[in-house]
C-alpha cells in the first residue's frame, strides 16, 4: 500500500511539473494624472483681449501651432465671461468682473468657439485651464437682485466690495447656498466642455477652505482636474495642486534694484521648502497680467538682468509661467481695461531664448515641479551668485547665475560636481573646481546639464 500511495504522490508531482505555468497577468499601466502630467510644463496665461487685434477666441485659436512650436504645455485662459457693465471701470472693463458665469462675452465669440479651442489645444497635446472668479460678482449679475444673501453685507445691508476694487461685489462663502450656486456654475463648464482645470482668482480672500473641498470633491468625480490658487499659503494644497511664489517674485524684483542678493533667495527657497514641503508645484513668475500693467514690465522691473530671473525661474525652483507676449519681449504696460493689442515683432529677439528654456525644462527631470523633480542644493556662497545642483536619478543640471549688475566671481563649494562642462546656452566649455575660481559678467547666466 506504501508503494502504491509513493506511486501515485510521485506521479501528481511529475504532472504538475509538466502542466503548463499559469499565465502572468499582464502588468497594466495606470493612466497617469494632475499634476503629475505637466511637472515638465510650462503654463502659458492667455490674455484674449491684447492677443491679437481681433482680440477674439478664434484668433487665439489661429495661433495655436506657435505655443505648441514654443513648447508650452499649458494654457491658462483669462475669463471669458461677459463683462459687468455696472459701476464698469474703463471702456471694456476687468475681466474679473463677471456679469454671467455661465456664457462667453459675445465680444470674445461664442461658446462653440471657446469649445473648439479646447479641441485644438488637445488635439496639439495642450491642456486648458479656464481662470475662474470665486471671489466677487459685478453689480449687475442677476445673484446681486435674486439672492442677495449670496453677497457680504455691512452692518446695515448693504453690499461690500473689496478695497478700491469698486466695479465688483464681494461674495460670501460662508452661506451654503453661496457655495452651491458657485459649484454649480463650474459644474457647468466642466460638463459642458474638455477644459482641463481651473485658475482660482483670489483663491484664499474671505473663501474658507470648505469651499474648496466641497468644489473639488463634486468636480473631481467628474474627472481629473488640474487646481491653481493664486495664493500663497501651504494650507491651499489640501486641495489645490498649485499655488502662487509670489514671495520669490517680489523678492527677485527687490535683488534686481540691489536690495537683495542671492543669498536672499537661498533663503526664501530653504524657507518655502520647510513650510510647503517638496510635493507641492509653486508657481514661478516674473510678470503677469496684474504686475506687467500695474507695477510695469520685466524690463521696468528686471533691467538688464531679466533674462538671468527668467532662467532662474525656469531652473531653480517650481513650475514656471509665461504671459502672453513675454516670450516676445512684451515692451509695455498693456491697459487693463480697453483693448491694448500686443507687439509680436519681438524685437529683442528673446522667443528663440525662452523655446530654449521651456526646452530645457521638459527634457531634464531634475527641473520638474514639486516631488517629480529634485530640490536645488546650494553650492557656493557668493552672496550674488545663485548656483546650485539639482540631481533626480541619472540627470543632474547646475545653474550658475549672476544677479547683480557687477562682475562676480564664482566659488565653488561641493567638489562632487567638479568637473568639465559646456554651457547650455552659448556651448562654451568652463572648468568647475573648488581651487579654480570662474568670472562672471553682469546678470550672466549659466546652465550645465550632466558631465
Amino acid at each position: 500500500m506504501k508503494n502504491h500511495a509513493l506511486f501515485f504522490l510521485l506521479s501528481a508531482i511529475l504532472a504538475a511539473s509538466c502542466s503548463p505555468a499559469p499565465p502572468v497577468p499582464e502588468k497594466v499601466e495606470e493612466p497617469i494624472s494632475f499634476p503629475e502630467k505637466i511637472a515638465s510644463a510650462t503654463i502659458y496665461e492667455a490674455n484674449i483681449r491684447q492677443h491679437t487685434p481681433e482680440g477674439t477666441i478664434n484668433a487665439f485659436t489661429e495661433g495655436l501651432p506657435r505655443l505648441k512650436e514654443l513648447g508650452v504645455q499649458m494654457l491658462w485662459i483669462m475669463p471669458i465671461q461677459p463683462i459687468g457693465i455696472k459701476n464698469r471701470k474703463g471702456p471694456l472693463g476687468s475681466y474679473y468682473s463677471i456679469q454671467d458665469y455661465t456664457t462667453v462675452n459675445e465680444e470674445f465669440g461664442t461658446f462653440e468657439d471657446f469649445n473648439n479651442l479646447v479641441d485644438k489645444a488637445h488635439e496639439l497635446g495642450l491642456y486648458v485651464i479656464l481662470d475662474w472668479v470665486p471671489n466677487h460678482t459685478a453689480w449687475d449679475h442677476p445673484w446681486v437682485t435674486a439672492h442677495p444673501e449670496y453677497y457680504a453685507q455691512d452692518s446695515l445691508g448693504n453690499i461690500m466690495h473689496e478695497a478700491d476694487w469698486t466695479d465688483i461685489a464681494l461674495l460670501d462663502h460662508t452661506n451654503p447656498a453661496t457655495r452651491t450656486a458657485m459649484i454649480e456654475a463650474m459644474k457647468f463648464w466642466v460638463d459642458s466642455t474638455a477644459i482641463d482645470g481651473f485658475r482660482c482668482d483670489h483663491a484664499g480672500h474671505d473663501i474658507p477652505l470648505y469651499f474648496w473641498e466641497e468644489a473639488t470633491d463634486s468636480l473631481d468625480a467628474i474627472r481629473d482636474l488640474f487646481w491653481l490658487a493664486e495664493w500663497d499659503e501651504a494650507r491651499m494644497h489640501l486641495e489645490f495642486d498649485a499655488t502662487y511664489a509670489w514671495g520669490l517674485m517680489h523678492l527677485a524684483g527687490e535683488v534686481a534694484k540691489g536690495k537683495a542678493n542671492a543669498d536672499s533667495l537661498h533663503h526664501w527657497i530653504m524657507g518655502d521648502l520647510k513650510e510647503f514641503g517638496h510635493k507641492p508645484f509653486r508657481m514661478t513668475i516674473i510678470t503677469n497680467h496684474d504686475e506687467n500693467a500695474w507695477q510695469g514690465t520685466v524690463f521696468e522691473r528686471y533691467g538688464e538682468g531679466h533674462k538671468a530671473f527668467a532662467t532662474f525661474i525656469f531652473t531653480a525652483y517650481g513650475i514656471p509661467m509665461l504671459y502672453s507676449g513675454q516670450e516676445v519681449g512684451l515692451d509695455k504696460r498693456l491697459r487693463f481695461f480697453a483693448k491694448d493689442t500686443i507687439d509680436w515683432s519681438d524685437p529683442r529677439g528673446l522667443q528663440p531664448f525662452y523655446k530654449k528654456l521651456i526646452a530645457l525644462k521638459v527634457d531634464n527631470p531634475a527641473l520638474w515641479a514639486g516631488q517629480y523633480g529634485a530640490m536645488p542644493e546650494r553650492i557656493n556662497a557668493d552672496p550674488d551668485i545663485y548656483a546650485f545642483k539639482r540631481v533626480k536619478g541619472k540627470n543632474m543640471v547646475i545653474g550658475i547665475l549672476n544677479l547683480s549688475e557687477e562682475p562676480q566671481t564664482f566659488h565653488l563649494k561641493d567638489a562632487t560636481v567638479s568637473g568639465s562642462y559646456r554651457d547650455y546656452f552659448t556651448n562654451q566649455q568652463y572648468e568647475l573646481s573648488v581651487e579654480q575660481p570662474v568670472g562672471l559678467e553682469p546678470w550672466q547666466y549659466l546652465v550645465f546639464v550632466g558631465k
